[in-house]
């Protein structure tokens, strides 16, 4: 099975959590915390950095590691290291995304969640 190697921003304003929409491909719809793959000779923050900003036209400072997550999909397993992060520079802007939503932890079950995201989401309730 092919393994897919991303990472994800879990980007905190005070209480709240910022959760997007994706645009497109087989999972378009599903909730989603941004980010992507990581690319050869990228550590994961660089990683994440650069996600970000190609997505969201935000530079965020990457903060604590929240979890790794393995889950299987029908056509890949995917790995994603989840972090903390704020966004220091720029205007959240949706460039892949359909939709977003900032979320405290009371509406974090809100939105039906890509699964394996949905794995975490009682742990980022927890950190709160």
């Amino acid at each position: 099975m092919k393994i897919v190697n991303v990472v994800a921003a879990i980007i905190k304003d005070n209480d709240k959590i910022f959760a997007t929409q994706r645009g497109y491909g087989d999972l378009k719809g599903g909730w989603e915390f941004p980010g992507g793959k990581v690319e050869p000779h990228e550590t994961l923050q660089e990683a994440l950095k650069r996600e970000i900003k190609e997505e969201l036209d935000v530079e965020i400072e990457v903060d604590d590691f929240v979890a790794k997550i393995e889950y299987d999909y029908p056509n890949f397993h995917l790995s994603m290291n989840c972090f903390f992060a704020r966004i220091i520079n720029g205007k959240l802007k949706l460039k892949e995304h359909s939709n977003a939503k900032w979320l405290t932890s009371d509406e974090l079950d809100s939105v039906d969640w890509l699964p394996a995201d949905l794995t975490i989401i009682d742990l980022i309730k927890e950190k709160l």
